[in-house]
């Protein structure tokens, strides 16, 4: 049976083991020799990330074509309006081609840890947050999605992967289970 590590990855952290100049990688925070990303998260995202040393699972966790659900809480900026969900439920036209029909809902404010640095205020533009479910991954994908029908994201975080979720793993720690 592989293991898997459940990786909650802060934001800035960037998604590689190799040093990139000064910028904090996923080394600062996981010490297990052989073990990569299944898939990554921007610098700028934060959330689950999965690793492994397993090839097979990591190409069936990061490899489109397996269709694997990534859940994402996506704060936009503006109040999301039903046809922009309805939209995003469709698929949305993006310059690399239309996406899959993705699950979108409204949702209240998540009880999530602060971000650090936080997300930019401003009294006159509202923010909402949305629970985005996408079954591929093209780069800056929800980013792109949201932006493309009229609310940019301004924090987005990785629920879950498959099976697999953040439930318990603070930021910044992970924890290796058995993947079946």
């Amino acid at each position: 049976m592989s293991q898997l590590i459940l990786f909650n990855k802060p934001y800035g952290v960037i998604c590689q083991f190799s040093r990139d100049g000064d910028r904090t990688t996923l080394a600062d925070f996981i010490d297990v020799p052989g073990v990569y990303p299944a898939g990554r998260l921007d610098h700028d995202s934060e959330g689950l990330v999965l690793l492994t040393a397993d090839g097979r699972l990591q190409a069936r966790i990061a490899d489109p074509k397996f269709k694997m659900a990534k859940t994402y809480l996506v704060q936009v900026e503006g109040t999301i309006t039903d046809e922009a969900l309805a939209a995003l439920r469709k698929g949305v036209q993006l310059k690399d081609g239309m996406t899959r029909p993705a699950e979108a809902e409204r949702i209240a404010d998540p009880d999530l840890w602060p971000r650090d640095p936080p997300v930019r205020f401003r009294k006159t533009v509202t923010d909402g947050w949305i629970n985005l479910t996408i079954r591929e991954g093209r780069n800056r994908q929800v980013r792109r999605m949201t932006a493309a029908v009229g609310f940019p994201t301004l924090r987005l975080v990785r629920q879950a992967v498959g099976p697999w979720s953040l439930q318990g793993i603070e930021p910044g720690t992970w924890r290796a289970v058995d993947a079946a």
